[in-house]
C-alpha cells in the first residue's frame, strides 16, 4: 500500500490518494466559474469530468455545470468538498458556465454566455441560496486575482439581477457590514 501524504489546503487536510470526497462543513461562498471554452463547444459535466480526471483529480471539480442551452448538469455532490478554487474548496460551492473564451482563441476571455445560461444561472443561484443561505456569490477572480474567470463582472451582475433571498445583494456586503447594521438597530 502506498505511503499516504497529506497536504494543507486552506484549513483542511486532504490526502493525495483519496478515492472519495469528504463532506463540506460550511459554505461561505458560491463561486461562479466558466469552462474557458469556445462558444461553439457544446460540452457538459461529463467532458469536464474527463478533463479533470486527466489532470489527476478524483472527478469533476464543480458542483454544477450550465451548458450552452441552459441545461444544468450535476457534477460533484452538492455537499462534497469540491475542487475549483485553491485554498477555498473546504468552504465553497463551484458552479461552472460553459463558454467564456473567444472562438478564434480559447485563451482569450470573452463574456459570451447565452440567454438560456443567464436564466439558468439565476435559477440555480436561487436554488443554492435556499440550501446555503449565508453564502456570498463571487466570481473565481474575486478569490484568486490571477484569474479572470468567469470572464464577466459578477458584482455588476449581482447589482443588476434580483436574486431571490440573497442577503448580499449589492455584491459588496460582508459579515462586518451586517454586524454593523445589527448594532445600529439597538
Amino acid at each position: 500500500q502506498p505511503k499516504r501524504h497529506s497536504q494543507k489546503n486552506g484549513s483542511k487536510k486532504f490526502n493525495q490518494f483519496k478515492t472519495e470526497t469528504n463532506m463540506r462543513e460550511e459554505t461561505k461562498y458560491i463561486v461562479v466559474h466558466c469552462s474557458q471554452t469556445r462558444p461553439s463547444q457544446d460540452i457538459g459535466a461529463k467532458d469536464i469530468d474527463r478533463w479533470h480526471r486527466e489532470r489527476g483529480w478524483l472527478k469533476i471539480g464543480y458542483g454544477k455545470v450550465i451548458k450552452r442551452d441552459g441545461t444544468i448538469e450535476q457534477g460533484r455532490g452538492d455537499d462534497d468538498v469540491q475542487a475549483h478554487v485553491k485554498g477555498y474548496n473546504h468552504c465553497s460551492y463551484g458552479l461552472c458556465l460553459v463558454g467564456g473564451a473567444k472562438e478564434e482563441n480559447w485563451k482569450e476571455p470573452e463574456d459570451n454566455f447565452t440567454a438560456e445560461q443567464w436564466e439558468a444561472l439565476k435559477k440555480e443561484l436561487e436554488n443554492l441560496l435556499v440550501k446555503y443561505p449565508d453564502a456570498q456569490i463571487v466570481g473565481h477572480y474575486m478569490l484568486d486575482e490571477a484569474k479572470t474567470c468567469p470572464n464577466f463582472n459578477v458584482r455588476e451582475y449581482l447589482l443588476n439581477e434580483d436574486i431571490k433571498n440573497y442577503k448580499f445583494q449589492d455584491g459588496l456586503t460582508d459579515d462586518a457590514d451586517l454586524q454593523e447594521l445589527e448594532h445600529n438597530d439597538d
